[in-house]
């Protein structure tokens, strides 16, 4: 007697198409290889601060621009996009302040 099957068998889970997408792990924020300090001033000092220095890191590495005037978080993004330059993200500093960090593109 010979048995047939009924229902082909599934693959294992993880080629499965019900299987759930696989979790990327988060990715590390890059370390900075120039940090602008211009804590203090008022915008657009950091935005000038930043345009002259990036050219000191080669493209593809990453500055940080610490500042704390509230005109910076969305000064710093503009510039990025006007520039293209990477908009990378913005932490809170421990006191007063932010540190945005751009990748440098060309």
């Amino acid at each position: 007697m010979e048995v047939y099957r009924v229902t082909p068998p599934k693959p294992p889970a993880d080629r499965r198409a019900d299987a759930p997408e696989p979790t990327a792990a988060p990715e590390a924020t890059p370390t900075p290889s120039l940090t602008i300090d211009a804590l203090g001033r008022k915008c657009p000092i950091p935005i000038i601060m930043l345009a002259e220095r990036i050219g000191e890191v080669p493209v593809g590495h990453v500055v940080a621009v610490l500042a704390d005037d509230p005109a910076a978080q969305t000064d710093v993004p503009a510039w990025c996009g006007l520039k293209s330059q990477e908009f990378i993200t913005s932490t809170s500093l421990s006191g007063e302040g932010w540190a945005f960090l751009v990748r440098r593109s060309y």
